[in-house]
C-alpha cells in the first residue's frame, strides 16, 4: 500500500490527477498551501479537485490559508493539522500546519514556540496510537507544512536557511521514520537527520510529489515528478 503526498498546492488543482498512481494510492495528503491566501470557498475547490483524482483525500493548512480553513476541513473528516490517525496496523500520520512567522505576514503563521508544543502534542497522539497500548510497529510519518532549519530542505536561492528551528528540534529529537514537508519551494530534496528521511516534494505546479509505500512491513518514501 502507499499514499501520495503533496504540498505547496496553491490552487494548481489541475494537476491532482496527473500525478503517477493517485488513484490507487490509500490516501491523497496535502501537507498546507491549499490557496492563496483562501478561506474556506477556495479551499473546497483545491479539495473538490483532489478528490477527483483521488476520494480518500487528507489536508491541513499551511501559512498561506486562512486560520477558519482547519475547522472548515475538520468538519469535513479531512483535517489533519495537529491531529494523529492511524493509516495502517503499526503506522500513524501526525500533521502540522501553519508556519513560522514570515516577513510577508501571510495568514496562518505560529511562534517557534507555538510550533514546538503543537510538534510535542500531535508526535504524543501519534506515539499512543503505536506505542506498546497501542497498533504495535511503532511507525511515524510526519506531515509538517514547515521545512527544519539548516537543511537543504529550507534553502533560498541567496543560501539563506529561513525553515524552523521547532520544526528542526523535533525531527533530531523524535526521529519520526519519514517526514514530508514544504514551505519553501526551491528547497525541493531529500536529506536525513538521524535515521528520519525528510522530504520536501516542493511547487506542485513544478510538478512535485512524495510517495510514501508500506510493504511486507517495510516504510519507504522517494520523491517523484508529475
Amino acid at each position: 500500500m502507499y499514499w501520495i503526498v503533496v504540498g505547496d498546492v496553491h490552487e494548481s488543482t489541475d494537476l491532482f490527477e496527473r500525478i503517477p498512481g493517485v488513484a490507487g494510492a490509500e490516501a491523497l495528503i496535502l501537507s498546507g498551501d491549499l490557496t492563496n491566501r483562501g478561506g474556506p470557498a477556495q479551499a473546497d475547490h483545491v479539495i473538490e479537485a483532489a478528490q477527483r483524482a483521488n476520494p480518500r483525500v487528507l489536508a491541513q493548512v499551511g501559512n498561506m490559508d486562512e486560520p477558519s480553513v482547519t475547522g472548515h476541513l475538520a468538519a469535513k473528516g479531512l483535517n489533519i493539522h495537529r491531529e494523529a490517525l492511524l493509516l495502517a496496523p503499526g503506522l500513524a500520520l501526525m500533521g502540522v500546519g501553519y508556519s513560522t512567522i514570515t516577513p510577508f505576514g501571510t495568514p496562518s503563521e505560529a511562534t517557534e514556540a507555538d510550533m514546538a508544543a503543537w510538534l510535542d502534542e500531535t508526535h504524543a497522539k501519534a506515539k499512543a496510537l503505536v506505542g506498546p497500548t497501542g497498533d504495535g510497529g511503532g511507525r511515524i510519518l510526519a506531515v509538517i507544512h514547515n521545512a527544519p532549519h539548516g537543511t537543504s530542505l529550507d534553502r533560498l536561492p541567496n543560501g539563506m536557511s529561513v525553515g524552523s528551528t521547532a520544526v528542526r528540534a523535533f525531527l533530531d529529537a523524535a526521529q519520526p521514520d519519514i517526514c514530508v514537508c514544504g514551505h519553501i519551494h526551491e528547497g525541493q530534496g531529500e536529506e536525513r537527520l538521524g535515521r528520519c528521511q525528510v522530504l520536501n516534494p516542493g511547487l506542485l505546479a513544478d510538478g512535485g510529489f512524495a510517495r510514501v509505500d508500506l510493504e511486507n512491513g517495510v516504510l519507504s518514501a522517494r520523491l517523484g515528478r508529475i
